[in-house]
């Protein structure tokens, strides 16, 4: 790609590749530059945690019955209120929120098309400790009628009916990648003037890589077939034994690995029958960058896009790296069903 490309705006990259949007790109715009200037702002924030009480636990636990750090209450409001006023949304639902929120237009009620669901700030637990954490988003088109009121049915989607998704992460730099079912691009923040830049176009995982991510910590806990694939990742043979990655923050694993190629795997355990991981929060939108970035991603037998939702805290386990790798995995899990 030529080095004008790279200079490229997130902004000018939207309005360039209006066409590869199947909706009205207006509308495309106006969803991803909300949630380009509450990222910006979270990343204010976050780059700023160990300066001022903003880290910790806030006292409160979210509908997962997890300590919501004071961080992660912030993001939460800063995406929703920065989504409700730009007057594109008609519906949200976030990972800190017990239930979806519906959102009226500022012109005409209900009006707007599109309900967004998300994770405002994924891996929270290590703000503590100064380690990458993120934000991870996913778009759908309501299938409700417009002009009626947001019902549970139009977060109760598929997968495979998404219209977008990315994420932010806020690292050493902070970067939005995304994708609206083109391939996946990501761009990073210039800090000195607030803009993003294309800097990452066309993100393609790896067909193989040498990387697994992992909680070994739960081995025991794992399935039989889980357990094999760890010892086969650890075996001396060929390009293995792999190495051992994990932060512990998906959007940061995700990103290391679809960079370098990798898995990454949260599969249910006996202290986590139905997995751990959201589907809707966090497996759908990333299992969409996965495999637009040619990756793939399962519950371990099943794509995780055609997984039908139950419930809006669904959680599955989780599987989602270089292609070859998955297919590995999954067949260790096929072979090991007891």
């Amino acid at each position: 790609m030529s080095n004008s490309k790279l200079n490229q705006t997130l902004g000018e990259f939207i309005i360039e590749n209006q066409s590869s949007f199947k909706y009205s790109s207006g509308e495309l715009s106006r969803l991803i530059n909300s949630i380009r200037l509450a990222a910006k702002v979270v990343n204010h924030e976050v780059n700023k945690a160990g300066l001022v009480d903003i880290i910790g636990a806030a006292g409160d636990t979210n509908i997962q019955g997890e300590d919501q750090q004071k961080l992660d209450v912030y993001a939460n409001v800063k995406f929703i209120q920065t989504m409700t006023k730009r007057n594109i949304v008609c519906g949200i639902a976030s990972e800190e929120e017990d239930d979806f929120i519906a959102i009226n237009s500022q012109d005409e009620n209900n009006q707007n098309k599109y309900v967004v669901l998300i994770d405002p700030l994924d891996g929270s637990s290590n703000i503590d400790v100064n380690v990458s954490v993120g934000t991870i988003f996913s778009v759908f088109r309501r299938v409700t009628p417009v002009g009626t009121p947001v019902t549970i049915d139009d977060f109760l989607q598929k997968g495979n009916k998404q219209v977008a998704a990315g994420y932010v992460v806020y690292g050493t730099s902070t970067m939005l990648v995304y994708t609206t079912g083109d391939g996946v691009n990501g761009f990073t923040l210039n800090p000195a003037i607030g803009t993003f830049y294309l800097s990452h176009p066309n993100m393609e995982f790896p067909e193989n890589g040498n990387i697994y991510s992992v909680n070994e910590g739960n081995y025991i806990h794992f399935p039989v077939g889980i357990k094999k694939y760890i010892k086969y990742c650890q075996e001396e043979e060929g390009d293995r034994p792999y190495t051992s990655r994990y932060i512990g923050s998906l959007v940061s694993d995700f990103h290391r690995n679809m960079i370098k190629g990798g898995i990454y795997m949260y599969p249910k355990s006996s202290k986590n029958a139905k997995g751990k991981l959201r589907l809707l929060y966090e497996c759908n939108p990333m299992a969409f960058l996965a495999e637009q970035a040619k990756g793939k991603a399962s519950d371990g037998f099943t794509r995780i896009m055609d997984i039908e939702p139950t419930e809006l805290h669904e959680r599955v386990p989780f599987i989602c790296g270089s292609k070859n790798m998955v297919e590995k995995a999954e067949e260790f899990m096929r072979d090991n069903t007891i």
